[in-house]
């Protein structure tokens, strides 16, 4: 079962601030939203890479590989990077032994040997050594995005630019790398890069404040991983697995085009949801799918269209089965299954979570009060594809 320290665990980067010493936009560069962002772009680099390279890829030791490094820089975020490089470059033996201990009790009760590839990932350089170049190829795109804005702030500021130089060598020493020559020729592949960094700075909750703020593009990384932690306890198997982080990670995205309406204004009218979906899915057409390549837009559109429906793929067509089907019919590969159910129901455990932590901190209003009643009545007693969302739920009650 999931442990409610590891959930706990995730949300910690929300609170933490990056280029907290250099004048920066308020919103958008927290741990969180810089770490959904690279694996947005990792997903881009691994395409380009399978497709364009015909790479092995393997995506879910991109993905295990990305909640690794999500876990690790978390527990060691408070140093400086200059800093950490040099601890890492000298002890990193020893670092990386401090955060398996730190975290060993967070992870170790998730099946298929979670806790067991996290040691594996973190000791053995050959281990997913491709899926970690392009992870550090992300993590760096991803910076030189936050630097960018960064930059244009602290011109001024001594060693920016040593800051500047160091993160244009790094990115070079990436250039192999078929998704980085793209995205530096600054077309359309660094258009959608950009276009989704704007969820960043797109609040949740905006009508209430609360502690700590997350943002659309946070959420959908704290779907996405609660999304693969619970497949995981589905006995998911590997293509459901990637399908359904992926589709979390994905799931809001079309929200950087209509931004977050939420439940109440969608519900508010008859048939008015439906509309929404209409006019998302017409702009995700015209504006978002030609920014990626034409081969790419099917696997998209499975992501992000219908994102709440159980699927599965047969014969080339994307089929919506039942409650329940994929668990017992479709769990395997061959049918690209993705369960939209299991998605849904991490999506309202993560805006659970984000309403009963600030209540917790003493930041409440009438909106996350209503929203907390609502969401645990419809989850107190519920499993689904076979996970306790009940238990679930509960952890979080009396935060």
């Amino acid at each position: 079962m999931i442990k409610k320290a590891l959930v706990e665990f995730l949300y910690e980067s929300a609170h933490i601030q990056r280029w907290n010493d250099h004048m920066r936009p308020k919103g958008g560069f927290t741990e969180l939203d810089k770490q959904a962002h690279k694996m947005i772009i990792a997903y881009v680099l691994a395409k380009f890479e399978s497709e364009d390279r015909k790479a092995a890829v393997s995506w879910r030791r991109l993905i295990e590989g990305g909640l690794f490094e999500f876990l690790h820089r978390v527990r060691v975020t408070d140093i400086k990077p200059p800093v950490f490089h040099e601890l890492m470059a000298r002890h990193g033996a020893e670092l990386n032994r401090w955060v398996l201990d730190e975290l060993g009790g967070k992870v170790d009760s998730l099946p298929d040997d979670f806790a067991g590839k996290f040691k594996l990932y973190l000791t053995d350089p050959e281990y997913s050594a491709l899926e970690k170049k392009i992870l550090k190829a992300a993590h760096y795109l991803a910076t030189d995005w936050e630097f960018q804005m960064i930059y244009q702030l602290n011109a001024h500021i001594y060693g920016v630019e040593e800051t500047k130089t160091r993160i244009a060598n790094e990115l070079e020493e990436h250039y192999d790398l078929v998704g980085v020559q793209k995205i530096g020729l600054g077309r359309k592949t660094r258009h959608f890069i950009d276009l989704a960094g704007q969820l960043r700075f797109q609040q949740r909750w905006a009508q209430s404040p609360r502690v700590p703020e997350t943002s659309v593009m946070g959420h959908m990384l704290i779907v996405a991983m609660l999304a693969y932690f619970c497949s995981l306890e589905a006995g998911a198997c590997e293509g459901r697995l990637c399908n359904n982080y992926f589709a979390g990670l994905f799931h809001d995205l079309p929200e950087v085009l209509t931004r977050d309406i939420i439940s109440p204004v969608k519900s508010s009218v008859a048939g008015l949801d439906g509309l929404i979906k209409e006019i998302e899915a017409r702009q995700v057409a015209q504006k978002l799918f030609p920014l990626l390549p034409d081969g790419w837009h099917r696997e998209m559109r499975y992501y992000v269209e219908d994102e709440f429906a159980n699927k599965i793929i047969v014969d080339g067509r994307v089929e919506k089965v039942g409650e329940g089907a994929i668990g017992a019919k479709y769990n395997e590969d061959r049918f690209s299954p993705l369960d939209g159910e299991l998605l849904k129901a991490c999506d309202h455990l993560a805006a659970y979570i984000e309403a009963s932590l600030s209540i917790a901190h003493g930041i409440t209003s009438q909106p996350l009060r209503d929203g907390v009643q609502a969401l645990y009545g419809k989850y107190r007693h519920r499993h689904v594809a076979g996970v306790d969302f009940g238990q679930l739920f509960e952890y979080f009650r009396k935060t």
